[in-house]
Formats: C-alpha cells, structure tokens, sequence
C-alpha cells in the first residue's frame, strides 16, 4: 500500500549518537509531504479525466458503431434498389421487346392484307377495263352498222302521207 502524506508527517526515526539535523530533515519531509500531496492531487485530477476521457470514447465508440452499421445498411439498401432497378429494367425491355413484336406483327399483317387488298383492286380494275373496253366496241359496231345507212334513206314526207291517208280511211268505215 503506498504512503500517504500524513504517514510521512508521522514517520519518526531512532536517533543516533551522531545523527542528521532534525530540523533539516523535519524540513525537507515537510517539502517531500507538499510534493508528494501534489503528485496525489495531480494524480487524482488525471484518473478523473481518464475517466471522462473514457466515458467520451465509449461515446464516441458506440456513435463508430451506430456509424459502421449505419453505412452497411446504406450499401445493403443501395445493393438491393440497384439489383431491383437491374430487374425492373429488364422487366421493361422485356416488355418493349415484346411490344415492339407485336407491332411489328400487326404491321406486317396490315401490311399482307393491304397488299391482297391491292391485287385484288387491280383484278377488278382490269375486268372493269375489259367490260368497258367490250361495251364501247360493241357500241363503236352499232355505230358502224349499216342499219344506220337505211334509216337515212327513208323519206320522211312519204311516210307521214301515208299515215294521213290510213287514218282518213279508218275513220269513214
């Protein structure tokens, strides 16, 4: 157990015949009591501040933690929602994929239908051609017929003569 001032006050020591001056030694262990009260003093005040010193690394050894942890969460969730974006985006071009598909699809079914549609115009337009073609030379032949060249011949006079004449003749009998 170390000394304490008050145990170096009350120390006494057995005198020799020709001993140390006791007032020289009362006086240097009055010197080392002061010293020796202030190292205490000082060791004391330092035990404390380590103490708080502690007790603020402690502090701040928990907010580290609280920190570290924190951080891993941080990039555990920045993981997850980059994974989840991956997957949602793969999603969407998977879905634009096949949208694209059945656009195009659609499109070219259109397209095929259109294309009958087309040829099947182009059949009808040349049997219209065709009909139209007969129709205007069957006229063109009744146009050239000689029939025509009769009709001019015939007089007209005449024939309203003999006309008035059936009808005069009808009416007396």
């Amino acid at each position: 157990m170390p000394l304490t001032p008050l145990d170096i006050h009350n120390k006494e020591f057995t005198r020799g015949f020709r001993g140390y001056d006791e007032d020289e030694v009362n006086e240097f262990l009055d010197q080392i009591i002061k010293d020796y009260e202030l190292v205490i003093r000082e060791k004391k005040e330092l035990k404390e501040k380590v103490e708080q010193l502690n007790e603020k690394l402690g502090h701040f050894t928990n907010i580290e933690e609280t920190l570290n942890k924190s951080i891993l969460i941080a990039q555990e969730t920045a993981e997850e929602v980059k994974g989840n974006a991956k997957k949602e985006s793969k999603l969407i071009i998977k879905e634009s994929e096949k949208n694209a598909d059945r656009i195009i699809n659609e499109a070219l079914h259109k397209s095929r239908r259109i294309s009958i549609e087309v040829e099947e115009l182009k059949k009808q337009a040349k049997v219209f051609r065709t009909r139209l073609k007969m129709l205007v030379e069957a006229q063109l032949d009744l146009i050239e017929n000689d029939d025509w060249d009769g009709l001019f011949d015939t007089d007209v006079d005449r024939d309203e003569e003999s006309e008035y004449t059936e009808d005069k003749v009808k009416n007396n009998y």
